[in-house]
């Protein structure tokens, strides 16, 4: 399972600059990476200078880095078509053209994405996938998701029974428990991903803000919120700085600024912080891309074997797949055993992750009955044959 790190703060504070940047990085440094937007703005093709799509798109000039833009919307009506049947009768949505996208579940287009996410998160090819998120309060909507399932479920059962008549007295309990089932199924699915987003051993939640009273109070506000949640946030990226100028304009402003950092400092004491000063031009391209990953992880470099190395901003990464010799390891933290199984097809080793199966990189055909598996410190090693 590769290591996912997540950029968020409110709107127009440099997130994409920041992820993109820290995504090219990491590729330079040799690991694969998959850099993933769900921000409905889709800046990040803008930022590298490459269309992307909603599958991955490699990214010229960078070796190792692939990107994607999600469409969750377009998702929603294909993920859960059974919630849709089933829900459509309790809302009045005898039309034909009621689909899942016209229900007022909030959080529901956020669960779309961070299950996207989740089946990229789960392939073993990738080492690190960066997420640079809508703003934060999108992803607060989707953490609130399980409990506002259940709440919305059992409101919608109450106004079908009471607006239904006969209709509700006769069928009303046998399609509430239909109704009940599927979207159980659905709050299972997001569980599942929070708890993933909330495993400090897969993930990290970068924030990113502005020099200004209002960025620094809400970039309070959401660390709280998430840490509530649960989420591992360790970071802090202090972004657009005025840069140090003899003038009286430059200077007040400048003493303004580190006012708000120093109380954005004081208000998180744990927190790892990275100052990054307005350039006198937009950041656009690899090039400049590539100067900020410096400023911020000046440490990126080729691990030692599979890792663990430290880049910046309290960032930890490990190679998700390496070989030695006959052996394969995977790096899958937080794994459980039960959650993994292994087979082959046509001399080609899958190994499933939550159900969902990953062929292994080997260079010769094997049979998952000759590979021995051992699972040990979230390492999953696959020793196989010899030729």
């Amino acid at each position: 399972m590769a290591r996912l790190l997540l950029f968020g703060g409110k709107g127009g504070v440099g997130k994409t600059t920041t992820s993109t940047a820290t995504a090219v990085g990491l590729a330079d440094a040799g690991m694969k990476v998959l850099l993933v937007s769900s921000d409905p703005a889709h800046s990040t093709s803008d930022s590298l200078g490459v269309q992307l799509s909603s599958s991955p798109t490699a990214v010229d000039g960078v070796d190792n880095l692939w990107g994607l833009e999600l469409d969750p919307e377009s998702r929603i009506s294909d993920h859960i078509p059974k919630l849709t049947e089933t829900v459509a009768p309790f809302l009045g949505g005898e039309n034909p053209e009621f689909n899942a996208s016209e229900m007022v579940l909030p959080g529901l287009d956020e669960a779309m994405a961070f299950d996207e996410l989740l089946k990229h998160l789960e392939n073993p090819d990738w080492d690190v996938i960066v997420f640079d998120t809508a703003p934060t309060g999108h992803t607060l909507r989707f953490l609130a998701l399980p409990e506002i399932i259940e709440k919305w479920a059992e409101k919608i059962i109450r106004m079908h029974r009471i607006t239904g008549g006969i209709r509700a007295m006769m069928f009303g309990a046998k399609e509430g428990d239909k109704m009940r089932e599927e979207l159980e199924k659905f709050r299972r699915r997001v569980l599942h991903v929070r708890r993933i987003l909330c495993n400090p051993e897969i993930t990290r939640f970068t924030l990113v803000t502005i020099p200004e009273k209002m960025g620094v109070n809400e970039t309070v506000r959401a660390y709280a919120a998430l840490k509530e949640h649960g989420l591992p946030v360790s970071g802090c990226v202090v972004n657009r700085l005025t840069p140090d100028y003899d003038h009286e304009f430059i200077q007040t402003r400048r003493k303004t600024e580190r006012e708000n950092i120093e109380s954005l400092v004081s208000s998180l004491p744990e927190m790892y912080f990275h100052e990054v000063e307005l350039k006198d031009s937009d950041i656009h391209g690899l090039n400049s891309l590539r100067q900020i990953s410096s400023e911020m992880h000046s440490d990126i470099g080729i691990g030692n074997g599979h890792g663990p190395f430290k880049i910046g901003l309290g960032l930890e990464v490990h190679r998700g797949t390496w070989r030695n010799g006959n052996d394969v390891y995977l790096h899958l933290p937080g794994i459980v055993r039960d959650d993994l199984s292994l087979r082959s097809e046509s001399g080609v080793v899958l190994v499933g992750i939550n159900s969902r199966e990953h062929p292994v990189p080997f260079d010769r055909p094997a049979k998952a009955s000759n590979v021995a598996a051992k699972l040990e410190d979230d390492i999953l090693r696959l020793t196989f044959p010899d030729a």
